[in-house]
């Protein structure tokens, strides 16, 4: 690639999208084990609620099961094209940009998803401060992944 001025601008977001997504996973984490903890409890003597869900989160509203499940995903994407972005920084070459950008496409898809059922947990209001900050994390995410797809591919 003949043109490395955008090498530090991808080399930047690369490394506030990882950090980003990691602390998706973190908060998707702690969300995910907390209703696998404090969740419905069924038993013998137990009957379903009237309003029973599989994914099922205490501290949110409807649109939290699916929100936290999808953040999670696109935050394993994310890492996963952190690392073969990381690869095409180091070389910075027109072999490696393919799979680097792919993954990312990937990812930023699974990012806008999550981000849309972000914007639904946001019109149901009913949340805490967690779920609030990942909400916000996965919005910056969604435009700054898409930052970063334009800078690897201007590169080129």
């Amino acid at each position: 690639m003949a043109d490395t001025q955008m090498k530090p601008v991808a080399a930047l977001l690369l490394f506030l999208n990882f950090c980003m997504y990691v602390i998706v996973l973190g908060i998707g984490a702690w969300a995910m084990n907390r209703a696998i903890d404090y969740g419905f409890i069924i038993g013998p003597g137990f009957k379903l609620p009237a309003h029973f869900a599989p994914i099922y989160f205490p501290m949110g509203n409807a649109a939290t099961g699916f929100f936290v499940t999808f953040a999670m995903l696109a935050g394993v994407v994310g890492v996963a094209s952190a690392i073969a972005g990381l690869n095409h920084i180091r070389s910075w070459n027109a072999s490696c940009l393919p799979s680097a950008a792919s993954i990312a496409g990937v990812a930023w898809t699974f990012t806008l998803l999550a981000m849309g059922f972000a914007c639904k947990e946001i019109e149901l209001e009913i949340r805490n401060a967690h779920l609030r900050t990942m909400e916000a994390f996965l919005i910056i995410l969604t435009v700054t992944q898409l930052v970063y797809i334009a800078a690897i591919h201007g590169g080129a």
